[in-house]
């Protein structure tokens, strides 16, 4: 499937930039809590949902940089690590180039906690997207909290992830952290507001 690279996207001639999706735009391969459509837009309004993809050769891990837990969500966050026979299935984001920043910064990369990287992710069309992704710098494995497992499973839910892996995400065990995580109370408070927009 596509694979993840330290660029953007290919241009059609074939060399790394914001290409095949438009001068002004690139694809990113999202397989933690951007997931969800409602997450991704707190911060990236121009997100918009471009394909389900495999990554082969990788996969999910929870771990926490340099051993400290993420102060947003009280606990380990998802990277993908490189692993022969197994794959990482997530959603393919094309967003404009003026929501990269916002990216990188959501995922800490001005601090070193996640590095971009190029992916290339085949499609069914035979086709290959190469999208930007990140991986975590220094990662120490550990548990995430029951908030952060939810809305990566609310993620896979809602873009039809095969069902095998969503068990798999299920699956995951957590660090039972029971207190308030405010990006976790931002996204419910925007699924609810669509929720009464759409009534």
């Amino acid at each position: 499937m596509e694979t993840l690279r330290s660029c953007v996207c290919t241009r059609s001639g074939g060399g790394l930039g914001v290409g095949t999706c438009g001068e002004d735009s690139f694809l990113y391969f999202a397989y933690g809590s951007n997931l969800l459509r409602e997450r991704i837009l707190l911060k990236n309004p121009s997100a918009t949902f471009y394909a389900v993809a495999n990554l082969q050769d990788f996969k999910l891990v929870f771990g926490n940089h340099q051993g400290k837990p993420s102060s947003y969500w009280h606990g380990s966050t998802a990277t993908i690590v490189r692993s022969p026979g197994d794959e990482v299935w997530g959603v393919v984001w094309k967003m404009n180039t003026s929501d990269l920043n916002s990216l990188d910064k959501q995922e800490g990369v001005e601090d070193g906690i996640y590095i971009p990287i190029e992916v290339n992710l085949p499609t069914q069309e035979g086709k290959v997207l190469t999208c930007r992704s990140y991986q975590m710098n220094d990662c120490v494995c550990d548990l995430p909290s029951p908030q952060y497992k939810k809305v990566i499973c609310m993620g896979a839910k809602q873009n039809g992830l095969p069902t095998a892996y969503q068990k798999k995400l299920e699956a995951i065990e957590t660090n039972n952290y029971a207190g308030p995580v405010s990006v976790f109370e931002e996204i419910e408070a925007a699924i609810k507001e669509k929720e009464t927009t759409t009534q």
